[in-house]
């Protein structure tokens, strides 16, 4: 059943865009919670990344120059480096190794990424196969997304924006230089409603399958200013999650129909003042930093130059030279919730996981004796302390949310490393953190260089 808009629209603590009013359920809180782009608080704590790999365009905006190699540029559009989708699954790694608070890989040009369906929907398949914990999104005009959509939930794409600068096709067509349909170059409001149309159409599509929409507009003084609260109720009712309203960027040495002919972009006063107007109608997004289509890293920041081909190269010449060690076997108290938290002494048995830069795999659960059983038994276990030693011989790390200075010293002198500094954190990532400190692994050789 799709979420209806009443449901989605209740928490500035939980999406950061609006006004309170209650909790966002905790299954679409999980959706956004870790995404820079649909939470304001989630921006503060997580990276995202877009790759170009899709240079072709179905549509002509008026604000839009698609330049190449314009690496001091922070608009929609540019890029240094357009990708093939092998090189784009490279470079997704070589930023998830290097930034660990990545969350979500996007596509959103230079051009349209389902103007480009093979290159974007491979990309897609690429990333989400190798690298399942990112969250997979993308950016489109709209126009050919309802023939998509099956395609997109197939490959487990749950956050998708669509540009929508306009409901009335006589408003659009001052936007829109041209539309490519069905082999046909539309212009005027003959080719905006087509994309109109397709917009909403594919709106409804994406809402029917529990897919979060987030609607980008771009603000233009003397075209859609008035009415971009109409756009607003719209896809409100719809069921959109998000709604943006962005400044024109219009600064003439870009290029654009807009720019050349002198039209301004809105003052920060109007902008404020529009998304006010449309806060009434719909969640608004405040945070938006119109980031490039190759950023990388924070919202604000963009470390893509860090990262361009020759680059994510030379870091996969550096890990095919590093050590390769094993996995390493690490013991975990743990009650059973996926979390580290019980004391060394007040564990029956440890979470055994063989642990490596691919992850995290569970071996077994290894039953011990309880080696704290009250404040005057403690004292009496060293011969408990040693059967749970030579349990856990073969594992290199003993992980636990806190553990006495007696069985720490115990654990050293027998060559096993106790880690009490991940108590109540997840398991996986906690062991994550722990490799990546171990002598011998890729990660650790890097910190060393």
């Amino acid at each position: 059943m799709p979420l209806q808009v009443s449901e989605v629209r209740r928490s500035a603590c939980a999406t950061g865009c609006g006004p309170s009013e209650s909790p966002l359920p905790p299954d679409l809180r999980a959706k956004v919670e870790t995404h820079p782009c649909y939470s304001e608080t989630a921006h503060l704590r997580f990276a995202r990344m877009h790759v170009a790999v899709a240079p072709a365009c179905n549509i002509q905006c008026n604000y839009c120059n698609r330049k190449f190699d314009c690496a001091n540029e922070s608009r929609p559009g540019v890029v240094s480096e357009l990708l093939e989708p092998d090189q784009a699954l490279r470079k997704v790694k070589a930023v998830a190794a290097k930034i660990p608070q990545l969350t979500v890989m996007g596509i959103a040009g230079p051009g349209d990424p389902l103007a480009n369906p093979r290159r974007t929907l491979e990309t897609l398949r690429a990333v989400g196969a190798e690298m399942p914990g990112l969250k997979l999104c993308l950016s489109t005009n709209g126009l050919a997304l309802a023939r998509h959509v099956d395609a997109i939930a197939a490959l487990g794409v749950d956050h998708v924006t669509i540009t929508i600068n306009a409901v009335d096709p006589h408003v659009a067509a001052k936007i829109y230089a041209w539309v490519t349909w069905e082999g046909r170059r539309l212009t005027g409001a003959e080719g905006a409603a087509v994309l109109i149309r397709e917009q909403l159409r594919g709106l409804d599509l994406l809402v029917a399958r529990g897919i979060l929409v987030k609607v980008n507009s771009v603000m233009i003084p003397g075209i859609n200013d008035k009415h971009l609260a109409a756009v607003s109720r719209v896809i409100k009712q719809k069921g959109a999650f998000l709604h943006n309203v962005m400044p024109l960027i219009s600064a003439p040495e870009h290029g654009t129909v807009f720019g050349l002919e002198g039209r301004r972009g809105p003052t920060d006063a109007e902008l404020q003042a529009l998304r006010d107007a449309c806060a009434g109608d719909m969640t608004m997004m405040r945070h938006c930093k119109q980031c490039r289509a190759d950023a990388v890293g924070m919202l604000g920041e963009d470390r893509n130059a860090e990262f361009t081909m020759d680059k994510v190269a030379a870091l996969e010449a550096e890990d095919a030279r590093a050590p390769r060690a094993l996995p390493v076997r690490m013991a975990v108290a743990t009650s059973g919730g996926g979390v580290i938290d019980l004391h060394f002494g007040h564990a029956r048995s440890f979470a055994i996981y063989d642990v490596s830069p691919a992850g995290a795999r569970f071996v077994e659960n290894r039953p011990v004796d309880l080696y704290c059983t009250g404040a005057e038994g403690c004292d009496d276990g060293v011969d408990v302390l040693a059967r749970t030693l030579d349990a856990l011989a073969d594992c290199a790390v003993v992980a636990c949310a806190r553990i006495g200075r007696e069985p720490w010293e115990r654990l050293e002198a027998a060559g096993l490393r106790p880690d009490g500094e991940h108590g109540w954190e997840a398991v996986e990532p906690a062991l994550a953190a722990i490799l990546a400190q171990f002598p011998g692994t890729p990660a650790a050789a890097r910190k060393a260089g």
